[in-house]
């Protein structure tokens, strides 16, 4: 039985466990502070380096000589498959990869295997595609707010957030309309990336892998008799050295894109509509200004953003910041401590609109693991937001969010990569 010195409650933040207390999890900032306190690379007591400085965050996320992505869709008190062995891991790494299932996204991908698949979803990101994508945003999105609009207000992750960024990728992968809705449908049953619930949700009825059964068929059909669409030109593409994927890469980069969309836009758009529900000057001079609507979304990928960490594996000693770090080390590279600290930013806590350099945050991470689909991001985000403030006269939050106090009420999911709401009342006013 535990004394009460031992309960994580009542231990100094530095010395709790980030992976398990729920209260950190939803709640990261106060102990990446403590984590900064002990400098800007510390590591945890469960042997986690964690890193929260601006600049030996960059420093790590270029540096693919020293890390490896390994299983950075784990997160990193996974264990790793092998005993560390040696000054370079490469070879071991290498070794316990499988390419034959769906367990290795590209987000956990190194060198020349990331490249090539990064390479097949570039042919999406062409303007001619995106402005055919952009079209669609702007009609769904009109769609999903007038509907919310005459219902008086909505559940926005549920009911707009989560259809919206899944139908728009679906949009832009060329998914047939007829599928569409069961693709909307499946996502909206799964667990958040890192969450504490997702160890219960059987692996064969997991999102991802009910899509990949679409996708693999949709790769089939279009290599045996290929059609002038999107689908068709994906499953057709070739790496940059002409050589053709297997299906199941192909099936693997748009699951990828899937979940990236969820964890980045959907979460986005909740994170940014919270502020300019609570912040009615904001929302005021966003409503008569609207081409600042994409600033105030980079400041709230700064502030707020939607990924708290990524994670990496250390291939070889090596030493950031006089830190020195050997083959077999777990990094967290706490984006969101990153985007907060206060040698980089002047009032690192302060949401500032029209911030100088804003789009230097990391928001969307940095280097050859960069998000590609940050643009697209950016675009259907804002689209939505121009919307809201198109359609409705004002947006507030629903009075279950309103405390006794004054202050807002909200619910983050329990995740420890995605920093986003697991549920948001908005009330809106007919414009």
């Amino acid at each position: 039985m535990a004394t009460t010195a031992e309960r994580p409650a009542d231990l100094p933040l530095a010395q709790r466990d980030y992976f398990s207390d729920h209260s950190l999890l939803v709640d990261p900032y106060a102990y990446f502070e403590a984590m900064r306190a002990e400098g800007p690379i510390h590591r945890a007591p469960n042997g986690v380096v964690f890193i929260t400085g601006f600049q030996e965050s960059v420093d790590v996320l270029l540096d693919t000589e020293h890390f490896s992505s390994f299983q950075t869709q784990l997160g990193p008190v996974a264990p790793l498959p092998f005993v560390p062995e040696g000054d370079d891991l490469s070879d071991q790494i290498a070794a316990h990869r499988d390419p034959s299932t769906m367990s290795e996204l590209m987000v956990g991908y190194d060198g020349e295997q990331h490249a090539n698949a990064r390479s097949l979803l570039n042919r999406l990101f062409v303007p001619s595609r995106l402005r055919a994508n952009e079209e669609y945003m702007w009609i769904f999105a009109g769609e999903l707010v007038d509907d919310a609009v005459a219902r008086g207000g909505c559940e926005l992750i549920s009911e707009i957030a989560t259809p919206y960024v899944t139908l728009v990728i679906a949009d832009l992968l060329g998914v047939p309309e007829q599928d569409r809705e069961k693709f909307r449908a499946v996502i909206d049953a799964g667990p958040p990336p890192g969450s504490l619930d997702d160890e219960g949700y059987a692996r064969e009825s997991h999102p991802l892998m009910f899509m990949a059964q679409f996708f693999m068929q949709y790769v089939t059909e279009r290599r045996a008799n290929p059609r002038e669409d999107v689908l068709s030109m994906l499953a057709n593409a070739n790496f940059p050295d002409g050589t053709q994927p297997d299906a199941l890469e192909v099936v693997k980069s748009a699951m990828f894109l899937f979940a990236a969309g969820q964890d980045t836009s959907a979460k986005l758009l909740g994170n940014a509509m919270q502020r300019v529900a609570r912040d009615k000057a904001l929302q005021s001079r966003l409503r008569a200004e609207p081409k600042l609507i994409a600033g105030f979304l980079e400041e709230t990928l700064r502030l707020e953003g939607s990924t708290k960490a990524t994670f990496r594996v250390v291939k070889k000693a090596v030493k950031i910041s006089d830190y020195q770090l050997v083959p077999g080390d777990r990094v967290f590279v706490g984006l969101a401590a990153a985007n907060r600290d206060p040698v980089r930013w002047e009032n690192p806590t302060q949401f500032e609109l029209g911030r100088r350099k804003i789009q230097e945050h990391l928001g969307f991470g940095r280097g050859a693991h960069t998000c590609l689909g940050a643009p697209l991001a950016r675009v259907e985000v804002r689209v939505i937001f121009e919307r809201f403030f198109e359609k409705t006269s004002d947006i507030s939050l629903g009075d279950e969010h309103l405390g006794a106090d004054g202050e807002a009420l909200l619910d983050y999911e329990p995740s420890f990569i995605i920093r986003g709401l697991s549920n948001l009342r908005l009330k809106l006013t007919p414009a």
